[in-house]
């Protein structure tokens, strides 16, 4: 098949098996993939590709009672990774990639590394999770010198910082503030070392919070980072504030919170909630009743 049946074939991916956007753009990528480098045939561009819409959606917010439930169901470094993610409005893997030199007690913030489209950012240290945080790093530090004796102590370094600096990925500032559980060997340098924990495990835990809080939401450990934007603004904090917390680069994108706040869209009241209320001319109070059969 040349370029106009992989034209066709992805275009009835769209229109006929009306995939997702993420769907056809895997397909592609796997075709491309086998023509490029297995049938060593470079395809032309494929223009005329229909291709599918990715819709807009929403995001799921908590409310801040649904939120303390569902802390309240996380215990241990996951109940601590769960607070930064609704504290600071952290991503899940900036949060398992912080690094002990990245946390400023002193100042009270979080220096968050090469985060989406490569980016430094600055993000909160709640109060509350100070003192947490100090504990777990005390243990953590044991964690390191215990793995050090035993000769698989190290993180993995960013970039070339390992052959400028051979020896830093044993200093106890470059460690991961959440680190995994055991060592693991490095399939690239083949070196035993501690990585950060996998998001996985967070997901899982979360997902079981979600369930034993009773919430019907459709929560992730993602959706406390929403919280933390909608609760912000709700708060009357100002959006380029939140925007750059975020390390979004332009406002229209944190400008999705502002549609799911408590008092909805530009403040409106609903007009059934009008019915409701008292006559300000002093008539009688409406109400809306069901039907009875």
């Amino acid at each position: 098949m040349g370029g106009p049946e992989v034209e066709a074939f992805l275009s009835h991916l769209a229109t006929g098996r009306r995939v997702s956007a993420s769907t056809q753009n895997q397909a592609l990528a796997a075709l491309l993939f086998l023509y490029r480098h297995v049938l060593n045939v470079e395809l032309p561009w494929l223009d005329e590709v229909v291709r599918a819409k990715r819709p807009q959606r929403l995001p799921v917010v908590l409310s801040p009672a649904e939120v303390a439930a569902v802390l309240a169901h996380l215990d241990g470094v996951y109940g601590l990774i769960a607070s930064l993610l609704y504290g600071s409005g952290l991503r899940v893997l900036e949060a398992l990639r912080l690094r002990v030199k990245d946390v400023d007690f002193e100042y009270q913030r979080l220096l968050i590394r090469d985060a989406k489209g490569g980016k430094d950012r600055v993000a909160l240290l709640p109060n509350v999770a100070m003192d947490p945080l100090q504990r777990h790093l005390q243990r953590v530090r044991q964690l390191h010198s215990a793995a050090i004796d035993a000769g698989h102590g190290g993180a993995e370094l960013p970039m070339a910082l390992a052959r400028k600096y051979p020896h830093a990925h044993l200093d106890w500032s470059w460690q991961y503030v959440f680190p995994a559980g055991r060592p693991s060997r490095d399939p690239r340098s083949a070196i035993l070392r501690r990585h950060h924990l996998h998001e996985v495990g967070m997901q899982r835990r979360m997902r079981a919070a979600v369930r034993r809080a009773g919430l019907t939401k459709l929560a992730t450990p993602h959706t406390l980072r929403h919280c933390f934007a909608t609760h912000l603004l709700e708060s009357g904090a100002d959006i380029r504030t939140v925007q750059e917390l975020l390390g979004h680069k332009d406002v229209a994108t944190t400008q999705i919170y502002t549609h799911v706040l408590n008092r909805g869209v530009l403040g409106a009241r609903s007009p059934l909630d009008r019915l409701n209320t008292a006559d300000p001319t002093g008539g009688a109070r409406s109400r809306v009743t069901p039907d009875r059969d």
